[in-house]
């Protein structure tokens, strides 16, 4: 059984992790050239019952226990004048709620768990053609071609596998824009004790400026806006993002002066909720090339699950995979709605007229939950 898996993020990693536990071998075809070639984001809180509970499927809980940052897992939200509405302080050392973990380590952690020919570099899926005979030729940008007898799209949220399966359209959802600020504590000391350990959140009406600390002491800088007619290049400049922000306190608006090139804006995007598709014998997807959502916490964790279930799922029914796939596709369809609908509810709250007090709100019901 020749699995190809498009995809080299986590939840295409996960997957053929867990899979080689089980000694079944994948191969994930990866389009960029090696595992530096870009950065890979800022830092995710891993949820026990999805991120962690995946890593553990892994045999690497106690890797991530010496990667992760608790302290990151505290947070603030603020308002524009930078009032304190909520503050979430996790006990120290605490890994029993979702301890953050930068991206880029995390992805090396599942990197440096799999067998050295596991990961194909610089193979970008183009095309995927069916065999007659069951399974998919597969064809990547510089026309390198390989078989497989099961095909997983793990290739996020312009899928190419995905279009096999079903014609679901992506909406644009909000527009986010990104700035990186370096070695913080030495050159912005105001911002870094601003930011503090975890994640700074300050909610306006209708927009979010949003800073999170990474392990190497940098400071990642988000604002999201609601998705518009705008031509985004108009926010490549830090004169337009501060133009957002007039009037919002002075130590709110430094996060915006302190970046350290000029701001990367890109538009979000979701599929439809509940999209769904008939399953097909050979082929199936994960994370957002199969339930792309608005990005409130749950995409990486839901795809590193999504990785967890089939792997099981295959290892438990090797002589059967379709039906395998069967059983993962129904499963993960119903578990994913309610995530889809809450993610597109909570977006929808902080990008709000109101958003202050709802996620205030919502917040403290969390905190009461517990």
């Amino acid at each position: 059984m020749r699995i190809a898996i498009a995809g080299g993020g986590l939840g295409g990693l996960t997957l053929a992790r867990i899979l080689h536990r089980h000694g079944i071998d994948a191969v994930v075809y990866e389009r960029e050239a090696s595992r530096s070639a870009r950065s890979q984001g800022g830092s995710l809180d891993l949820h026990p019952e999805s991120g962690q509970h995946a890593l553990a499927e892994a045999g690497l809980a106690g890797r991530f226990r010496t990667e992760a940052r608790p302290e990151g897992e505290e947070h603030r939200i603020l308002d524009p004048a930078g009032r304190t509405l909520v503050h979430h302080k996790p006990p120290p050392g605490s890994f029993s709620g979702r301890p953050e973990i930068d991206r880029r380590a995390l992805r090396d952690l599942l990197l440096d768990s799999l067998p050295g020919d596991a990961v194909a570099w610089q193979h970008r899926l183009v095309a995927a053609t069916p065999r007659p005979a069951g399974g998919f030729g597969l064809r990547f940008h510089g026309g390198h071609r390989t078989d497989c007898d099961i095909l997983v799209g793990a290739d996020g949220a312009r899928s190419v596998v995905r279009s096999l399966l079903t014609d679901a359209k992506l909406s644009y959802v909000a527009t986010l824009v990104e700035l990186g600020i370096s070695d913080a504590d030495r050159r912005h000391p105001e911002v870094a004790e601003l930011v503090g350990p975890g994640n700074l959140w300050c909610i306006g009406a209708n927009q979010i400026l949003a800073a999170q600390r990474l392990g190497d002491g940098s400071i990642r800088v988000g604002i999201s806006l609601r998705a518009e007619d705008r031509d985004i290049d108009t926010y490549r400049s830090k004169r337009a993002l501060l133009d957002l922000f007039d009037g919002w306190d002075p130590s709110l608006t430094a996060l915006i002066e302190a970046g350290d090139s000029e701001p990367t804006p890109r538009r979000i995007e979701a599929m439809p909720i509940g999209a769904r598709w008939a399953n097909r014998p050979g082929i199936t997807l994960i994370g957002d090339a199969a339930h792309l959502m608005p990005p409130v916490g749950e995409g990486a964790n839901q795809a590193m699950l999504d990785a967890a279930e089939l792997a099981g799922e295959l290892a438990a029914n090797p002589a059967e995979p379709d039906s395998a796939i069967r059983t993962y596709e129904e499963a993960m369809f119903t578990r994913t709605r309610s995530i889809a609908e809450m993610s597109t509810r909570v977006q929808a709250m902080m990008l709000s007229p109101t958003a202050a007090d709802d996620i205030t709100r919502f917040f403290t019901a969390r905190a009461v939950d517990r």
